[in-house]
């Protein structure tokens, strides 16, 4: 491996770290600072219903991270097979297995087991059964080819800089005919002439 290499894929995991740092620390402290929005309110001011909310536990509201309400706005059927990439605390996989119904399935897919963690404890107390949740990263998925009808990717991208191989692997599961809902912040703009990119522009 010639130098450049290595030191792209150094700083390829040592962004991958920080980002996972960051979460697990949203995950484990909500009310704590964070370079990030999380919670109830937050997800409230992004479009989800109040209403619904109330009803969710906790322990998927209050690390909630995401930067759209994608799991409200897709089209989804009964019987359908829905991955949420990069579910975090679940909130996301919940509502999405409660519209699946019985039928359906959802599988939540985060490389934090911190947030995996409140996600899990989240699906026990609602008593749902058509969700599961994996610790795996978004570029290399323990799934297997065209067995999803319906991807739900809530604000990843600008947290990993390897969004081609995401692009690929969602691309792979993605059954023919299935569906892809995500969402992303986006510069309005480029940025000035000479602006100096830092690590920390990952959380921003």
């Amino acid at each position: 491996m010639v130098p450049s290499q290595q030191c792209e894929m150094i700083s390829r995991e040592r962004i991958r770290e920080r980002v996972r740092a960051a979460y697990s620390a949203a995950a484990a402290d909500p009310q704590g600072k964070h370079p990030f929005p999380v919670g109830r309110s937050f997800a409230e001011s992004l479009g989800y219903p109040p209403g619904l909310l109330w009803v969710l536990p906790a322990s998927a509201l209050d690390s909630f991270a995401g930067v759209s309400n994608v799991a409200i706005l897709a089209k989804l059927h009964q019987g359908d097979v829905v991955l949420d990439l990069g579910c975090g605390a679940g909130l996301d996989s919940l509502i999405a297995a409660h519209r699946v119904g019985r039928s359906g399935k959802v599988i939540g897919i985060d490389f934090s087991e911190a947030m995996l963690a409140r996600a899990r404890a989240a699906a026990i107390e609602l008593g749902v059964q058509n969700v599961s949740f994996y610790n795996a990263s978004a570029e290399s998925l323990p799934l297997r080819d065209g067995c999803v009808d319906v991807a739900l990717v809530n604000g990843i991208f600008n947290l990993n800089p390897q969004r081609r191989a995401i692009f690929q692997e969602l691309a792979r599961v993605i059954r023919l005919g299935g569906r892809v809902y995500a969402a992303e912040l986006v510069l309005k703009e480029p940025l000035p002439s000479g602006t100096r990119l830092t690590e920390d522009d990952w959380f921003a």
